[in-house]
């Protein structure tokens, strides 16, 4: 398959794996895209398979989901922090 057929499969699987909708799968690829994540696929067609673009799409979501856990844990110490500081209290004491 070609680059772009490639790219279509990832953000099909990603719709079809993990229901998303087809614009936030879209973008997911094109974010990354932006972030050389597919370069190597560009570079050597033989890697745009079925196979890739499902290990890809997985890869892709993992991503995402351990970004999004990583987001609401600096949210829940911030959160923390505003709590100790309006309590008037330091933190670690």
């Amino acid at each position: 398959m070609t680059y772009e057929e490639f790219l279509d499969e990832v953000t099909t699987l990603l719709t079809e794996l993990y229901d998303l909708e087809d614009e936030a799968a879209i973008k997911l690829v094109v974010e990354a895209q932006a972030a050389n994540f597919f370069s190597v696929h560009d570079d050597v067609p033989a890697m745009c398979t079925e196979d890739q673009a499902k290990a890809d799409a997985v890869k892709l979501f993992e991503q995402k989901q351990n970004k999004q856990h990583t987001q609401e844990k600096q949210q829940q110490r911030q959160q923390q922090r505003t709590l100790v500081k309006k309590a008037g209290k330091t933190p670690g004491k």
